[in-house]
């Protein structure tokens, strides 16, 4: 059997290959699915890679597969690591934050300020796949980011430098990096000017370097010669598809609960009322990654989070349930309790992700002002993981998303709807959308029942 795109998404646990057909054509398909565990502590992901393909094979009952064109999404290997430097919090490193956030990266530190040694003792420690460094305006503060720049090459670590800094600096840092012997990158300043962020430049070259340093994976070069398109990280792909569905459909958030985390993706430039009172920036798309909502790997801090003596109230038995706890529920109550595990994931989620109203008063009066991420005019509540895909009460936990006479929280509003990934594929569809952007958006659509 022969189709025509083959999208991998090589994780940190599973391996899962999606079929596509009819690209190019006005009736793109989705073919089928297959998966296997990843294969990194055996030395090669390609050995996951045919596990996934010979599911597949055994899911369409076909005895041979081949392909026109194979493409990628990869969190092997840890994902992007990637450590955020400075120069105040608020601006540039919010701003540089966003970018790598939004690009997939899985940030294990962040300074703001000039690096101190200890800094460097943690860098050192988390050894990570990118160094971002940022600071001052364009034609301000320059000092800051110079001197981090020469701390962090001061160890000697021949990590990619990505520099979004004031535009003052940009021949220094390169001068800097070639003589230390780092790859470095230079990109727009993310913070250019106060209250202006501009991110899109820096999430472009992260996944650039990102796709360089995956190769290192064991056996990821030899997906490289398979791939012929971008491999990008797999939750930077899923901004992708929201990018693109946004386009199509307008404002939207996706909620994506997972074995180990919860993303939340917005793309909304938000209401014209909330901006006139925002007291800082924030990018059109949105990322906010909870490392310690998972409903699987994670579960025990959303458990604790909701507090076992009140999780019991619903669960008498929610000691035993954990005791032999799946990763996949099977029984109806296994499945009850799965979905009161993504109901907190999800709501806490959005409570990190959306921004509030807040007031205070000074001699003119009382007065209202926004801080962080407007989501009121979201339009499409939208879920994707195996949680969100899967669990017959999906909706009904969506539905919670919504204001429901919240009237402080920027939370999207009743007029809201509900859509689900229902194909479980929209990571695929972001890398897909890269080479194939009018079939990736026909499918996303198809897999919302639109």
């Amino acid at each position: 059997m022969k189709v025509n795109v083959l999208v991998a998404e090589i994780g940190s646990t599973t391996t899962v290959v999606n079929a596509f057909n009819g690209i190019g054509t006005s009736c793109p398909t989705f073919v089928g699915q297959g998966q296997a565990p990843t294969s990194v502590l055996q030395g090669d992901v390609t050995v996951g890679l045919k596990g996934a393909i010979n599911d597949l094979k055994k899911n369409l009952n076909a005895d041979e597969i081949t392909w026109d064109d194979m493409l990628a999404t990869s969190s092997a290997a840890g994902g992007l690591k990637m450590t955020v430097h400075g120069l105040v919090y608020d601006m540039t490193v919010r701003a540089a934050k966003e970018a790598a956030l939004g690009a997939g990266g899985i940030i294990k530190m962040i300074t703001s300020g000039k690096i101190r040694k200890s800094d460097l003792k943690k860098i050192q420690e988390i050894s990570p796949n990118i160094i971002l460094v940022a600071g001052g305006v364009d034609y301000g503060e320059r000092e800051t980011a110079l001197f981090n720049l020469e701390m962090i090459l001061s160890m000697g670590l021949k990590t990619p430098i990505i520099y979004a800094g004031n535009v003052e600096n940009q021949e220094e840092v390169r001068l800097m990096c070639e003589e230390a012997g780092n790859q470095v990158y230079i990109v727009e300043n993310v913070y250019p000017k106060i209250d202006t962020l501009v991110v899109e430049p820096t999430r472009k070259i992260i996944q650039d370097a990102f796709e360089e340093h995956i190769i290192h994976a064991p056996g990821m070069s030899k997906v490289r010669e398979l791939v012929k398109g971008p491999i990008i990280p797999t939750p930077g792909a899923v901004m992708e598809a929201a990018k693109v569905l946004k386009e199509e459909l307008g404002d939207l958030v996706i909620f994506d609960v997972g074995g180990a985390t919860t993303d939340v993706h917005s793309v909304t430039e938000g209401s014209i009322e909330i901006n006139s009172i925002l007291i800082s920036p924030e990018p059109v798309a949105k990322r906010t990654v909870e490392g310690d909502l998972g409903v699987y790997v994670n579960a025990n801090h959303v458990v604790e989070k909701i507090g076992m003596d009140n999780l019991k109230k619903e669960f008498p038995d929610a000691e035993e349930i954990l005791a032999d706890y799946k990763p996949i529920p099977e029984s109806p109550r296994e499945m009850q309790f799965v979905e009161r595990l993504t109901k907190e994931a999800v709501l806490t989620s959005l409570e990190r992700h959306a921004g509030h109203l807040r007031y205070f008063y000074t001699a003119s009066g009382k007065k209202t002002v926004a801080e962080g991420k407007d989501l009121t005019a979201i339009k499409y509540i939208i879920g994707t993981g195996g949680a969100l895909t899967r669990l017959p009460g999906k909706r009904k936990l969506l539905e919670l998303v919504k204001s429901h006479g919240k009237e402080q929280e920027l939370y999207p509003t009743e007029v809201a709807q509900i859509l689900i990934d229902e194909d479980y594929i929209f990571s695929s569809l972001g890398v897909l959308s890269k080479s194939y952007h009018d079939d990736a958006l026909a499918l996303m659509k198809k897999s919302l029942r639109l």
